[in-house]
């Protein structure tokens, strides 16, 4: 029993890290973005990679360890129509995750540059945050979905 409360609690946590830390993300980001002034990106920015590496990345690996060792403590099969849907929907995210990834890093080096050389962002910075806002959507909304499915497990057929 302590096993099942252990991994319980571990995929519990995981899941508020992802969804906390990329809320929280969106948030600093969006307003550091509004300031327009390019030191202030450029310092929110390198902390938000910090953050995305050292918790949603971890939370990203410990997910689906803690997620097949709850499904097989519990003896559910992962093709239960629930469980199956949680996983396309991170994988959904995970699509979505990854090159955001790489785009909060490029708007991070364009802002450090632009401050340096005391320029407004560029238009590559600007055509970045909106594919970054954009993704933003899809994958928010997956991991929401993920949360009621494994609060819900409801039973499809």
């Amino acid at each position: 029993m302590f096993t099942y409360f252990a991994l319980k609690y571990l995929h519990i946590l995981g899941a508020a890290m992802l969804l906390g830390t990329g809320a929280g993300i969106a948030f600093f980001m969006l307003l550091a973005h509004r300031t327009g002034d390019a030191a202030i990106v450029a310092g929110v920015a390198r902390i938000v990679v910090i953050a995305d590496f050292a918790f949603t990345a971890t939370a990203v690996v410990a997910q689906p360890v803690t997620g097949l060792l709850l499904t097989w403590t519990v003896g559910y099969s992962v093709f239960d129509g629930w469980i199956l849907l949680s996983v396309l929907l991170y994988l959904v995210t995970g699509l979505f995750w990854l090159p955001v990834v790489w785009m909060q890093m490029r708007m991070r080096d364009l802002a450090v540059a632009a401050a340096r050389e005391c320029r407004p962002l560029p238009p590559d910075y600007h055509r970045l945050f909106r594919l970054w806002f954009a993704c933003g959507f899809p994958a928010f909304a997956a991991v929401l979905a993920i949360f009621w499915l494994m609060i819900a497990r409801p039973q499809f057929g």
